[in-house]
């Protein structure tokens, strides 16, 4: 039998299966209001019979995106037009929907990636950006500001508040953004956190506020939804984030009753040097499973239904995660199981398209 098509839950959410859709930006929103694009986007992902779809990085505020063609959820408008899109997929899918909240920090107000990716001036549209301390992410880049006790606390009400929208419109899931050298990444790493107050420092002091947030959305997040936290287990620089510190954030989180771990690595800044190639990451997902104990969700170059099966059979990880390899193949799941001979939910209207020599492959719930 299959074990990445056996069902797992998280906290109280049950998974029908261990193929995780992961959250992947599209920059095609309008002021932060999802658009028609999303939904004909998460619609396609939706049937693909994963297990879960989770909706791309989403900012708690304007000055949180990334560029201005990022997804957010931070005032009714926003909420307004994620929730036309949710309604729709929700109305001909029965996956499970999460959402990824985040703040893009010192690596926001960039131009959108096909139109190069550099960070933007404010006569181009740009703005001051934020982070633990001074430091750019490109030497290049305008310094973003520190952050005050005061817009520290004004983030996690920002946090707060998008996880009660998120709720409203359905989201059975928040992953917080924790990795890629995003905000949240950048307290959590020395080479970009030089504060001296008490959210710098020490691991203790570097972990303090992804442990705030992630306790604060907990007290608003129904209990019998799930809440996760994404993290990049290794800066691959020197002297930076490591293996070490995620197990120590891992158990800190596990112990606020965080459901599961999203382990992915780098981002934080342009000196890494990552041996990239198939299962890169899995050894990360493997040791904090084995250290800590919490669901883990393992990702990078996982691109073979054999490879997703022999990450979870051998108990390296709960969970696999596919991004480009699901935009590429949005049947990924259809194929895996048809390799490995398992079944997989899909809608009526397709069930027709069930090829000859895997006959069953098919279930409607």
């Amino acid at each position: 039998m299959s074990q990445l098509f056996t069902p797992i839950t998280l906290g109280l959410l049950r998974l029908p299966n261990r193929i995780i859709i992961a959250p992947m930006c599209q920059y095609s929103a309008d002021n932060g209001k999802a658009t028609e694009w999303h939904t004909m986007h998460l619609g396609h992902l939706a049937l693909s019979g994963a297990g879960l779809l989770i909706v791309e990085a989403t900012a708690v505020s304007p000055e949180g995106r990334i560029s201005l063609g990022d997804l957010g959820l931070w005032d009714d408008a926003t909420e307004q037009a994620l929730g036309d899109v949710v309604q729709a997929v929700k109305k001909h899918a029965t996956i499970p929907l999460g959402i990824q909240l985040g703040h893009a920090g010192r690596k926001a107000s960039c131009a959108l990636p096909w139109q190069g990716g550099a960070q933007l001036a404010k006569s181009e549209g740009g703005w001051q950006t934020l982070s633990a301390s001074t430091q750019p992410f490109n030497p290049l880049d305008e310094a973003p500001q520190a952050m005050s006790l005061e817009q520290i606390e004004q983030l996690k009400a920002q946090f707060v508040a998008a996880a009660r929208r998120a709720d409203r419109l359905g989201f059975e899931l928040i992953e917080l953004h924790g990795a890629h050298g995003y905000l949240l990444h950048q307290f959590l790493s020395p080479l970009a956190n030089q504060r001296t107050d008490h959210y710098g420092g020490c691991l203790q002091n570097r972990m303090r506020l992804l442990l705030e947030i992630f306790s604060e959305v907990r007290a608003v997040f129904p209990a019998n939804k799930a809440l996760g936290v994404r993290i990049s287990a290794s800066d691959w620089v020197d002297g930076g984030w490591d293996e070490q510190q995620s197990v120590e954030l891992t158990s800190a989180l596990k112990e606020l009753g965080c459901d599961y771990i999203h382990i992915s690595s780098g981002g934080l800044s342009p000196q890494q040097k990552i041996p990239v190639g198939p299962n890169y990451q899995v050894p990360f997902a493997e040791t904090i499973k084995h250290k800590v104990g919490m669901p883990t969700i393992a990702v990078g170059l996982i691109t073979e239904p054999e490879q997703a099966e022999a990450i979870v059979a051998t108990g390296q990880a709960d969970m696999v995660a596919l991004a480009r390899g699901i935009l590429y193949n949005p049947r990924w799941p259809w194929h895996a199981a048809a390799k490995l001979g398992a079944q997989v939910q899909a809608p009526p209207q397709y069930w027709r398209s069930e090829p000859h020599r895997v006959k069953g492959l098919f279930k409607d719930h």
